[in-house]
């Protein structure tokens, strides 16, 4: 049986734009407009999921999906303390632990959730989906589809943070047997 699984990013919030540790904001005027914009460019799905955040479950409903269930495996990134800050704020407060959290997948300074732990986490999701029939699509953070972008490649943890994710794109997986392939950053609405 091949698998399919669609991850859209959320569309674009205030936190987004201020580089904010996310703090639950919704997403902002354009982004719903945008989201909007895009409903209908999502073919049939078989099981709508969403990440348990206040952008994703708006980018959801506004894109045609509002029957998506919570799936809090794909929660974004736990960055702890951090959490409603900017990076420059935290890099002012905290450098040295910015920089080992930025060049150290292991590491958590924040009291949150590593890198590493989190690629593991969203991966593991990934593999017990490879045994569900028919076709998932989630709206997530775009930190769930950087870490299943590096662990389907077999990269390094390191790697997490040199994918970009535009808001608005789906990044697809399909595969069987524990082997994923990825198509990755179309714009929704932009067909094959």
């Amino acid at each position: 049986m091949t698998s399919r699984v669609m991850l859209i990013s959320a569309a674009m919030s205030v936190a987004v734009r201020e580089a904010r540790f996310d703090d639950g904001c919704p997403v902002d005027t354009t982004g719903l407009r945008l989201a909007r914009a895009a409903a209908g460019a999502v073919a049939a799905v078989d099981r709508p999921l969403v990440s348990p955040s206040v952008r994703c479950r708006e980018t959801a409903h506004a894109l045609g999906l509002g029957t998506a269930a919570d799936a809090p495996e794909l929660a974004g990134l736990d960055v702890g303390r951090w959490r409603g800050a900017t990076l420059e704020e935290v890099s002012a407060r905290e450098p040295e632990a910015v920089a080992r959290w930025l060049s150290d997948p292991g590491s958590a300074p924040h009291d949150g959730e590593s890198v590493e732990a989190f690629c593991t986490r969203v991966a593991h999701w990934l593999d017990a989906t490879a045994h569900v029939a028919g076709r998932t699509v989630a709206v997530v953070e775009p930190e769930v589809v950087r870490a299943l972008v590096v662990r389907t490649l077999g990269a390094p943890e390191s790697a997490f943070w040199r994918v970009d994710v535009p808001p608005l794109t789906a990044t697809e997986f399909s595969g069987r047997s524990g082997r994923w392939n990825v198509r990755a950053g179309r714009p929704l609405g932009v067909s094959d």
